[in-house]
């Protein structure tokens, strides 16, 4: 049985762009119907047909998803055919490999780039302070426990910006530029204000410079079937005028900088005059921050690397964690809705291109960082839903029955199942003004 070909290439969980294979997908299907006890190898090539159906008509073939977008669609199509049972046993397949994937060991940071050392760290201190499952999360905010539990997230958090700030102060004379870089609404724009303050306090200036303004006009941008832009991959940037700016900031010149303005998706030249004086260091706050392409002509001796992410460890009463991507879909849908002009299922429909850019551009340069900094706020959840519950159920029924939105689908269905868990906390008086939270919910003391 033949089926249209969705996409010529897949975004490895490395970041690696590699060839779409059909066969892979069809042998994860036989392995699982097989363990099932059923070995009809006609029941695999139906569904693999199903599943490349899904595909294209989900992705075309400049859009590469990534390895969980087709592992979800599997999952979806295999729920959806005459043998439930393999689907059930997909899933267990799905998890004992993601398991094996998690027992290798790991002496810093990364293993398929995964920090695992790391989000054994943030699991014992859920552990610790009690925030582990959704029950208990519910349990300490139904407890009055709430404030208690705000204020130790942020103390965590806190001190993790602070002990970067130490390893720079180490070697003051070294670094020329400190590059904070991680996925979309991870809280790299907090973490950078709050590593400058730690630095200033020692009487190091720094100076920010906003790589945003580098976007091309968006007019320039391809798009899609749907008139979508992808706006996510470094190229989007003007990347040779970064690099010369950056190379004449360093040398002591004078620049400026583009405006770019999100609203009306176009960029104006030569608006804003930067320069450093000698005792500064250039800050960098930026999706693409450790791409190689974005500062290649500063040496990388003179280059300090800080990671962000949302390395959450809170699962369901089923054992279900939620992925760190959706956590920062959430904090996004919010900021779009709030500051960018658009609503939050736009955020969920354009979000494979967040994901297969992130996963090609930004994820697997992890392992060249000096620190990873865990942006994760247990508290934060039943504040998020509060904000965006009320969207997710519309989003599924509208893109249910639509074959061209099924990673939306997907992804609104399966963060809506884990936020159903989760009771809303409707006071947020507790969250500081200068928590990172702030940045997306508003009500913050620093000026993004």
């Amino acid at each position: 049985m033949t089926s249209p070909q969705p996409t010529n290439s897949i975004v490895k969980r490395d970041g690696t762009l590699v060839p779409y294979r059909s066969d892979r997908i069809q042998r994860a299907i036989h392995q699982a119907a097989v363990s099932s006890g059923y070995t009809d190898p006609a029941f695999s090539e139906t569904i693999t047909a199903r599943v490349e159906t899904a595909l294209s008509q989900t992705y075309t073939a400049s859009a590469h998803p990534t390895v969980e977008d087709i592992q979800d669609i599997v999952e979806a199509t295999l729920m959806k055919s005459e043998r439930p049972d393999v689907a059930r046993r997909f899933i267990i397949y799905r998890h004992e490999h993601t398991m094996a994937r998690s027992a290798k060991e790991s002496l810093f940071q990364v293993n398929d780039n995964i920090p695992y050392k790391k989000i054994y760290e943030v699991l014992l201190w859920n552990i610790n302070h009690g925030c582990e499952t959704v029950d208990s999360l519910n349990t300490l905010c139904q407890d009055g426990h709430f404030p208690d539990l705000v204020q130790q997230t942020e103390h965590r958090y806190s001190s993790e910006v602070s002990d970067a700030a130490a390893q720079i102060l180490s070697q003051p004379d070294r670094y020329k530029v400190v590059i904070i870089a991680g996925p979309s609404s991870s809280g790299k724009t907090t973490t950078t204000i709050k590593l400058r303050e730690h630095l200033e306090n020692a009487g190091l200036s720094l100076k920010a410079i906003n790589v945003d303004n580098y976007f091309y006009n968006l007019v320039d941008h391809p798009q899609d079937e749907f008139g979508d832009y992808d706006y996510e991959a470094p190229q989007a940037l003007d990347l040779d005028l970064i690099n010369q700016q950056l190379e004449e900031l360093i040398a002591g010149k004078t620049i400026k900088t583009p405006d770019y303005n999100f609203k009306t998706g176009k960029r104006t030249l030569d608006c804003h005059e930067m320069s450093l004086a000698p005792n500064e260091i250039l800050l960098i706050d930026s999706l693409h921050g450790l791409y190689d392409g974005m500062t290649s002509r500063i040496p990388a001796e003179a280059k300090f690397r800080v990671y962000v992410e949302t390395l959450g460890q809170l699962r369901t009463a089923s054992g279900h964690f939620l992925r760190w991507a959706d956590n920062r879909m959430l904090r996004r849908m919010i900021r779009d809705r709030d500051h960018r002009n658009m609503q939050p299922v736009e955020t969920i429909t354009h979000w494979h291109y967040v994901r297969s850019s992130e996963l090609q551009f930004i994820i697997p340069f992890m392992s060249e960082v000096d620190v990873v900094i865990n942006t994760a706020l247990p508290y934060e959840l039943p504040i998020l839903k509060r904000e965006l519950f009320s969207y997710l159920e519309p989003t599924i029924a509208r893109y249910r029955d639509d074959p061209s939105r099924l990673d939306a689908f997907l992804r609104a269905s399966r963060v809506y199942d884990f936020l159903a868990e989760i009771n809303i906390q409707e006071n947020d008086d507790a969250v500081p003004s200068t928590s990172l939270l702030r940045e997306f919910i508003g009500g913050s003391d620093y000026t993004y």
